[in-house]
């Protein structure tokens, strides 16, 4: 077997299941931040613009607009800090990546919100 495959299966703990998200939505996550003895929850909540990775190694960029400044954050699927996951609106998209977000200022910027019926399968 190989190395790292071991090294992995030594490092894989519990297992956190999150809802089901893609390009487009707005998401909040909930992320842990250590500042010296402390820890406290911080929310960080904006439009997932791409998803890269697979299974274990996955992990997901946040964009959102911060005083008119856009700013992204890459989160790993994966990470022991992130606390909780929250769909807060799922968008109609056509592409897997939204890098066209980042030349869009404004209302312009807006993702259009997908039709979603939770009862339907």
């Amino acid at each position: 077997m190989d190395f790292i495959k071991i090294a992995e299966a030594a490092f894989a703990g519990e297992k956190k299941e999150f809802p089901k998200f893609g390009p487009g939505d707005t998401i909040t996550v909930s992320y842990r931040i250590k500042e010296g003895n402390k820890e406290r929850v911080q929310n960080y909540r904006g439009v997932v613009i791409k998803i890269v990775g697979h299974q274990d190694t996955k992990r997901f960029t946040v964009r959102k607009m911060s005083d008119n400044v856009g700013v992204e954050r890459i989160f790993p699927m994966n990470s022991p800090f992130i606390d909780n996951i929250e769909v807060n609106k799922y968008g109609k998209v056509r592409r897997a990546k939204l890098y066209y977000l980042r030349k869009l200022t404004g209302k312009a910027a807006r993702i259009k919100e997908k039709a979603f019926n939770p009862n339907k399968k």
